[in-house]
């Protein structure tokens, strides 16, 4: 009888025991699995901008235009990210080859340009992670080769490198633990800069303000 007590006892002791493991975890902080921002990234985007370019003479005979600007862009960028539960924060370079452009006629045979050549910027990124997929703002210091033109029978072009701001939002999608494809909207603010031009010419200044959305393809390392 005794034997058949203490067996009796051991078997329910056994029974119990995944029980009270279970109720001891649900009290635990639980973490659901998914995918984790934590690393370093580098790839390629693409686009269309658009834009304006507000240009006005300093010297000589006063004018007024404004070109509205518009075209494709491709380049790359590199961002570090760190997640910190569903919080993402972090760092993002990128550099665009640009044919973003636009003209002006101030009367027949006259007519002033502007070129956006190349433009790039730092950021700071902070977002959202839900699972595979990140939600975030980005901003920081931009940066721009500008081009100011004119064809009034003589022409001229000067370009001169721009530094200004941007912001933007953006979501990604992680397709696998190292590839992530995103779209992308930025509003960037070059700046106004002031361009001497030659005698035949008045010496100008240009304010170029420029929108992009684009798409991103990159690979987490």
């Amino acid at each position: 009888m005794g034997r058949l007590t203490l067996a009796s006892a051991g078997f329910f002791a056994l029974l119990s025991g995944p029980a009270l493991a279970a109720d001891a975890g649900a009290d635990l902080p639980m973490t659901a699995p998914g995918f984790d921002w934590t690393g370093y990234y580098a790839g390629l985007q693409a686009g269309y901008g658009w834009g304006s370019s507000d240009i006005s003479g300093t010297e000589g005979e006063p004018f007024g235009a404004s070109p509205d600007l518009d075209g494709g862009f491709v380049g790359g960028h590199v961002a570090g990210l760190w997640q910190f539960n569903q919080a993402v924060i972090g760092a993002r370079a990128e550099l665009d080859y640009s044919s973003v452009d636009g003209s002006a006629l101030l009367d027949p045979g006259n007519s002033v340009g502007t070129d956006i050549k190349w433009f790039g910027s730092v950021n700071a990124e902070a977002g959202l992670a839900v699972d595979r997929w990140l939600i975030y703002g980005v901003g920081g210091v931009a940066f721009a080769g500008i081009e100011t033109s004119q064809d009034a029978g003589p022409t001229f072009a000067k370009t001169r490198a721009s530094a200004g701001w941007t912001i933007g939002a953006g979501v990604d999608y992680a397709l696998s633990n190292n590839i992530v494809v995103g779209a992308q909207y930025r509003y960037y603010d070059f700046g106004k800069e002031h361009f001497d031009a030659p005698d035949d010419f008045s010496d100008r200044d240009q304010d170029v303000k420029l929108h992009t959305l684009g798409v991103n393809f990159s690979y987490k390392f």
